[in-house]
């Protein structure tokens, strides 16, 4: 089992494949993604890799984090999480990981703060269907309606889906794929929406419904200390992450299609239909 990534969300884009399709991407970015720490069974009882990505100003760091990160040699992280690993899964202190920790094509389970909504009524935050626009209804169309029952029980049951804060939750979706890598820029394209708003910070790990891509790196990707070897990248969906999609049908099957309409009627009026001489309709024509 490999460690996870800390990615900001930057925003949505798109990328283009060589057949001219597009595909909406995400765009996470890795600032500054180290090891702090480790976690060993002898030690801790259980198996993990502590990383911290992003910065964060000395002042606003208390002294026992500004211990920790100095025991380690990294600078000041602006958040830090724990992935739990295999024993030979563990990494060492002060490692930098890249975005080539994945692969286009592989699959990862994402998780981050949903957007807050504030409070909001039961239409919006579950979807009732309210009450009706008139025949009765006066200034309560949007109104939640019961929520009890009679004397007994008495009460409102707990967990009553009722108006409230919605949002500002940790929600993770799960096999989002990877659409390509920029390891110089630090980094990784996912298709489609993840949770979050811009700016925030997600955890990236691999699928858990989805075996590991072979070609990912293990234990991890890790990028080379004085960055050799990182070249210039084309934002671009890469060759794994490309899918074949049906071919359109050609003339001789559109034209067995067309045939096959006709011969149900396609087109053409009731009266056609039914066989009437004085071809008189219903207002249905086709």
């Amino acid at each position: 089992m490999r460690t996870g990534v800390i990615a900001k969300k930057l925003g949505m884009t798109r990328l283009f494949q060589d057949d001219g399709r597009h595909v909406p991407v995400t765009v996470l970015a890795l600032e500054g993604l180290q090891v702090v720490s480790v976690r060993e069974e002898g030690r801790d009882g259980y198996t993990a890799v502590q990383l911290g990505a992003g910065s964060a100003k000395s002042k606003n760091v208390s002294k026992p984090q500004r211990g920790h990160f100095g025991k380690a040699e990294v600078e000041p992280k602006a958040v830090v999480h724990e992935f739990r690993v295999n024993t030979d899964g563990l990494l060492p202190v002060g490692a930098e990981i890249s975005a080539d920790h994945y692969v286009a094509g592989q699959f990862v389970d994402i998780q981050g703060k949903t957007q807050g909504k504030g409070f909001q009524g039961g239409m919006k935050r579950w979807g009732f269907g309210g009450l009706r626009a008139t025949h009765g209804v006066s200034v309560s169309h949007r109104s939640l309606g019961s929520t009890g029952q009679r004397q007994d029980p008495g009460k409102v049951f707990k967990n009553k889906k009722m108006a409230g804060h919605m949002g500002d939750k940790y929600r993770t979706q799960q096999n989002l794929e990877i659409v390509g890598t920029d390891v110089e820029r630090g980094l990784i394209f996912v298709k489609g929406s993840v949770p979050g708003s811009k700016g925030g910070w997600l955890f990236v790990k691999d699928a858990v419904k989805v075996d590991r891509h072979a070609d990912a790196p293990f234990p991890a990707g890790i990028r080379d200390p004085q960055h050799a070897g990182e070249e210039h990248h084309i934002a671009a969906v890469e060759e794994g992450a490309v899918h074949e999609i049906a071919p359109l049908p050609g003339a001789d099957e559109v034209a067995a299609g067309v045939a096959a309409a006709d011969a149900q009627g396609a087109g053409q009026s009731d009266a056609e239909i039914s066989g009437a001489a004085d071809g008189d309709t219903t207002g249905q024509e086709g």
